[in-house]
């Protein structure tokens, strides 16, 4: 079950950071610009990937799944799940992206970009990003956890890899 561990963190850390590095690209002030939308995803994903081998997610979201006393895999369960996954990466994510697109105005400027203020594009960004992040997770995450089983050579409705039978 690690190994479903292993693809199911690489799956929602690519997904939720090229997600969430293109609905920040075009949600900024200057519009879609793709260097910027490129770095901002291969730093998202560095920092996606660094979460999901670091917090034990499964465990996480089954044991507060488990403390509201919902049935696993239910719709009320998945959405319990789904923002449990939402909160640890989105403000984490959402963070790293507007303290890189800060540096990056300020240098293709050369120092005179007139920005916001930090907190305010901090919130709004943090806003978006977890409205945006629930949904995608909310979604994809069934739809992975069934590749992941597969491609780790689990039987999805036993949970457990085949038996041998040679």
């Amino acid at each position: 079950m690690k190994k479903v561990g292993i693809i199911m963190s690489l799956l929602m850390g690519v997904t939720l950071s090229f997600c969430l590095s293109l609905t920040g690209n075009l949600t900024s002030e200057d519009g879609f610009k793709f260097i910027p939308f490129l770095v901002s995803f291969a730093v998202s994903t560095v920092i996606s990937l660094i979460i999901g081998f670091i917090v034990p997610m499964r465990k996480i979201e089954d044991g507060a799944v488990k403390a509201m006393g919902l049935r696993e895999h239910s719709m009320p369960a998945n959405i319990v799940s789904a923002l449990i996954s939402d909160i640890i990466y989105t403000p984490l994510i959402t963070l790293a992206m507007i303290v890189l697109a800060r540096k990056m105005a300020m240098k293709m400027s050369n120092g005179h970009a007139q920005l916001p203020p930090f907190a305010a594009m901090f919130i709004k960004s943090l806003i978006i990003s977890l409205i945006v992040a629930f949904v995608i997770i909310l979604i994809v995450t069934p739809i992975y956890i069934k590749l992941s089983m597969k491609l780790a050579g689990v039987d999805p409705k036993a949970g457990k890899p085949p038996v041998d039978k040679s």
